[in-house]
């Protein structure tokens, strides 16, 4: 048995390369890959060595693996051959993996919408670490993939309104239908018409997932006095000159980091919860219908098309958002 995997090679440089999957050992499952997720952000700025990215070249890219289980090892968390499961793999055909960092895929979500828990997850981290009140206003800057997640998530945790708020048009009027109350472009006058918007002097919440270095500024700039700003983008550059006095310290706010490393990996607490219960989750919101994902998927490329497919994504196509690899 034969498979392919991709590879980074360089810059700006990827291919598909054989591999020879190997049987799994104690504790392990050997997957056979049905759909893969391009993470747009993450692997765009990896894949081009982007500031804040460090990359060991080569390396195999992706994150969002959807595989069903063709081999078990011994000990092997109650997996068995046939099952569907979702976990955190490289693209490729194969993954040989720890049985205990998978989770079953529930039955009635679809291989391409299950692809979405790991960026869902992160979008997570946004929406539990900001502890938003019911009631409390919500500004999400960002109308990606994990922007439009947060937008919904935001309206789960109780956000009244969310705002979804972007460069581009497009990305706007996906988000309001499925995860924002209202959406506002973003320009010179966006603090004023957020403020009009809202009847009050900035958001409650300020959630900043463009991973655009000037927008941290901003988040701090639309932020009500006493309010919190999460910084879950993961912002390629420097910031530029922040005026910490008058947009943090006199205002008041509370600055949240919400990279997903700072998650545990033994036990939850109030607001960090380890990995594998917010895959859970997200699964579970996903199959519930309480997110829609659908609308998200903008893209499918079969495996054999997937210089194509980065090649897209290197050129920030901004009408790319859910870009699926189907390898069934």
């Amino acid at each position: 048995m034969r498979g392919h995997r991709v590879v980074v090679t360089a810059p700006g440089q990827v291919e598909l390369q054989w591999i020879d999957p190997p049987q799994p050992g104690e504790g392990q499952v050997l997957l056979r890959a049905l759909s893969t997720l391009i993470s747009p952000g993450t692997e765009r700025a990896f894949f081009l060595k982007l500031t804040n990215t460090d990359p060991d070249f080569p390396f195999s890219p992706g994150y969002s693996f959807v595989g069903e289980v063709i081999a078990v090892g011994d000990d092997a968390a109650a997996l068995k051959t046939g099952d569907r499961v979702v976990c955190r793999a490289a693209h490729q055909s194969h993954a040989l993996v720890d049985a205990r960092d998978c989770l079953k895929a529930p039955a009635q979500l679809p291989d391409e919408e299950a692809a979405f828990f790991a960026l869902m997850a992160i979008a997570m981290q946004a929406a539990r670490k900001a502890r938003i009140e019911l009631g409390e206003s919500v500004a999400v800057l960002g109308a990606g993939i994990v922007g439009i997640l947060a937008m919904r998530l935001a309206q789960l945790s109780g956000g009244v309104p969310v705002v979804g708020i972007d460069l581009d048009r497009r990305r706007l009027d996906l988000a309001q239908r499925v995860a924002a109350d209202e959406v506002l472009v973003s320009d010179d006058s966006l603090q004023d018409k957020l403020r009009a918007k809202l009847g009050a002097d900035g958001a409650d919440v300020v959630i900043e997932l463009t991973g655009a270095p000037a927008a941290v500024v901003t988040a701090f700039q639309l932020a009500a006095p006493r309010g919190r700003v999460v910084l879950a983008g993961s912002a390629r550059g420097l910031s530029g000159e922040v005026n910490f006095y008058r947009d943090v310290h006199k205002k008041g706010l509370r600055v949240i980091g919400a990279h997903e490393s700072a998650r545990p990996q033994q036990e939850n607490s109030p607001g960090y919860w380890t990995p594998l219960r917010e895959y859970a989750l997200c699964l579970d919101l996903m199959a519930r219908g309480r997110v829609q994902i659908a609308p998200l998927i903008t893209h499918r490329y079969n495996w054999r098309e997937f210089q194509t497919a980065y090649a897209q994504l290197a050129n920030w196509d901004r009408s790319a958002l859910g870009m699926l690899i189907e390898w069934d």
